[in-house]
């Protein structure tokens, strides 16, 4: 089940906001291309640093986007010490699907101005 939140009333995302808030969900997939592990979080943690006070929308999604890079890299490493006990091959591709598939989904409803909160996802940064 997704959950969508607004952004604030009083200040709608204009293009850039959006544009931005876009990018830092993107910006974990992204970083999953690259050989360190953690690139993935730090991605959208450099795109949300740079810009989170120019818009809260881009804080908002920024930090929305964080929170669930850091819990992707929490239950990728699980799932790699699941491989020795054979689960973790059968969770793996399924957890690879649905990281693909919620960035997807939080980088289109970021880009139309709508938020999106990341189901299984674990609230480091408020």
């Amino acid at each position: 089940m997704q959950i969508e939140h607004t952004p604030n009333e009083n200040q709608a995302p204009d293009q850039n906001a959006r544009r931005w808030a876009a990018l830092c969900h993107i910006g974990g997939l992204l970083g999953l291309l690259a050989l360190p592990s953690i690139a993935n979080i730090l991605v959208p943690l450099v795109l949300w640093l740079i810009k989170k006070e120019s818009h809260p929308f881009i804080d908002q999604e920024g930090k929305e986007a964080l929170n669930f890079q850091i819990c992707t890299t929490i239950y990728t490493w699980v799932t790699g010490l699941l491989c020795f006990v054979l689960i973790g091959f059968v969770i793996a591709p399924v957890l690879a699907i649905f990281v693909l598939v919620v960035c997807i989904i939080a980088t289109v409803k970021a880009a139309d101005g709508a938020g999106y909160t990341y189901p299984l996802t674990i609230r480091f940064i408020k």
